[in-house]
């Protein structure tokens, strides 16, 4: 497992390094960089909260009482945090996170907070002749509007994408951040036992193990994306790039990319 993990580290610092050749953008982290960064004081841990990927399992594993995001303390007791916490993360294969994303904020009748900040203003924009009632309620986005507005540029101009379809890259800062280890959805269970047994919970703490009828597979991906353009799917995979290339993702082969 120790070199599984160690090229999963390797990996990310090579995008990074080819990344930053290309981009020349260094910027420096401030502490709203930070908001994702969950902090566990007990078993000094640094999580990186991906929405999507096994959150709320390693919530369950904890006592939400003495978790506090990183950008809530001093300039000083961050880079403590950063240097001497073990510090981790949990990735999934990005198209398959984004459909999940879609489906789980614009199908699902409960999430009508979303439908209204999000699903009027998609219809608004990419809907010829909305109908009254999409424009006001937003609850029926098809996926192919939700692409719309994600590689419209108009949206990169509005600010950063919503967490729960945001780049790891962007959500995370594994460029700057150097994670100790990088766990996958696809082997979430063994990846979050050898995390537990790393920082010496592994007795006391176990990771649920789980499996969601309804979670967004491969297939159900490829059939989400069939009726995307290719022109959409080139803008799409360039804005997950990063994600795919750090995390050792093979670009799809329901994408038509050439």
């Amino acid at each position: 497992a120790a070199v599984l993990h160690q090229n999963r580290r390797d990996q990310v610092v090579d995008a990074c390094r080819i990344n930053n050749a290309s981009s020349r953008k260094r910027r420096v982290l401030t502490p709203g960089d930070l908001k994702h960064l969950v902090v566990d004081e007990d078993h000094e841990l640094i999580y990186c909260y991906v929405p999507k990927v096994a959150c709320t399992n390693w919530k369950r594993a904890h006592v939400p009482s003495n978790l506090k995001t990183l950008n809530q303390y001093s300039i000083a007791e961050i880079n403590h945090r950063l240097k001497n916490y073990f510090k981790f993360l949990f990735v999934r294969e990005p198209f398959e996170r984004l459909v999940s994303a879609y489906r789980n904020k614009f199908t699902l009748k409960y999430n009508s907070s979303f439908h209204k900040r999000f699903g009027t203003r998609i219809i608004r924009r990419y809907r010829k002749n909305a109908t009254q009632d999409a424009l006001i309620n937003g609850a029926d986005v098809k996926f192919k509007e939700f692409i719309d507005y994600l590689v419209d540029p108009a949206t990169q101009r509005d600010g950063p994408l919503n967490e729960h379809w945001q780049t790891v890259y962007q959500l995370c800062h594994p460029c700057h951040i150097h994670y100790d280890m990088m766990g996958k959805y696809e082997t979430l269970e063994e990846d979050a036992n050898y995390i537990l047994q790393l920082v010496g919970v592994g007795d006391s703490l176990h990771f649920p193990s789980y499996a969601k009828s309804t979670r967004t597979t491969d297939a159900m991906t490829a059939q989400f994306f069939s009726n995307i353009s290719t022109q959409q799917q080139v803008q799409l995979y360039k804005l997950y790039k990063m994600d795919f290339l750090m995390f050792n993702y093979s670009i799809p082969s329901y994408l038509k990319l050439d």
